[in-house]
């Protein structure tokens, strides 16, 4: 059992010093020699659980989706929301995830292993769609298509935002984001119950800090 655990975070130490690697200088430039000086690993040792570089990439792909933080709510249409807010307050602080959109976004590496874009999109499929049978949708919003152009929106925020010199906050212009998408798609009664803080994520997660619970966001 022992032994098992320490290859489970080894195998880990080596995602995310690849991941690290892939989002400071792309995928084309990552090497294996650069992740060697990185882990402290034997050329050996790294082969043991991933042989090539392209399964390194493939592993944090693999981690790209995920509904961790998102717990059952009242109205699907917040755990809609709260899954582009959760993802929004942890992609800056978790490489894994930033290497995996880094990734989707490198014209070779999409080539190479396609995106988890679909997966994302037939996750919030899912949810719109229970969402639109409890009556929270308006009768012209179709769930498909809300999911898809989210995704593409939701991607387009994180780029622009990360490229703009401003400093701005992905978590608040993701916010920003659902409160311009909702009052297009979500029923009247339900709207008003909806929770897009920006500050949401960090509730969810268990990292608000004292002074976090006492902010106030005003959209």
């Amino acid at each position: 059992m022992a032994r098992q655990e320490r290859a489970i975070r080894t195998r880990e130490a080596i995602l995310e010093a690849m991941a690290s690697l892939f989002i400071e200088v792309g995928y084309e430039a990552a090497t294996i020699a650069a992740l060697i000086e990185r882990t402290g690993l034997t050329r050996g040792a790294l082969y043991f659980h991933f042989p090539t570089k392209e399964a390194m990439a493939h592993g944090v792909l693999a981690r790209a989706v995920t509904r961790e933080g998102i717990a059952p709510q009242t109205h699907k249409l917040q755990e809609w929301v709260d899954l582009g807010l959760v993802l929004a307050h942890r992609l800056p602080r978790e490489p894994m995830l930033r290497a995996a959109v880094q990734l989707s976004v490198d014209p070779r590496a999409r080539g190479l292993f396609g995106t988890r874009w679909p997966d994302w999109i037939r996750l919030g499929e899912n949810l719109l769609v229970e969402a639109k049978e409890r009556g929270e949708l308006l009768p012209h919003a179709v769930p498909s298509e809300i999911a898809r152009l989210t995704v593409g929106a939701w991607t387009g925020v994180q780029l622009v935002t990360e490229a703009l010199p401003e400093g701005l906050d992905l978590s608040e212009e993701i916010a920003r984001l659902y409160q311009l998408i909702l009052p297009n798609v979500a029923s009247t009664g339900v709207l008003a119950k909806l929770d897009t803080s920006p500050y949401r994520a960090e509730r969810l997660l268990g990292t608000a800090t004292d002074a976090d619970a006492g902010r106030v966001y005003h959209p």
